[in-house]
């Protein structure tokens, strides 16, 4: 089993940045592609960003592309979302997950495993 620990989250005002992680553990050893996706209140979880294992490929929903980068350190079983200039509609529970597989994936099902989510509240 491998379970994944999001930090970072908080409220922040509109135009700020903030960094999430996503620390690994288990058996980080069949941690392959990682994703991060988010909902928000009344909403259905969406795709956010993806990562493959090298870190070689990313993809990045329209609504967050040239504002968030997603990274990994497979040394450390870290993985961040670097989001800036946040706006109001980033207000969302923000869940980091993981597959089996190396190659990264926008559909929130192909992910083995979740998070619990960590909350960023963007205040206008």
């Amino acid at each position: 089993q491998v379970r994944l620990v999001e930090s970072g989250g908080g409220l922040v005002q509109a135009g700020d940045s903030l960094r999430l992680s996503c620390i690994a553990s288990g058996q980080t050893s069949r941690v392959g592609a990682m994703g991060w996706f988010r909902q928000a209140p009344g909403k259905e979880r969406e795709f956010v960003s993806a990562i493959n294992w090298s870190g070689g490929s990313t993809q990045y929903a329209d609504s967050v592309k040239g504002r968030f980068t997603i990274s990994r350190d497979n040394v450390k079983k870290m993985y961040y979302l670097r989001m800036s200039s946040l706006n109001v509609e980033d207000t969302a529970v923000y869940y980091c997950a993981a597959r089996l597989s190396i190659w990264e994936s926008i559909e929130a099902g192909q992910y083995d495993f979740w998070g619990q989510g960590t909350q960023v509240i963007v205040s206008s």
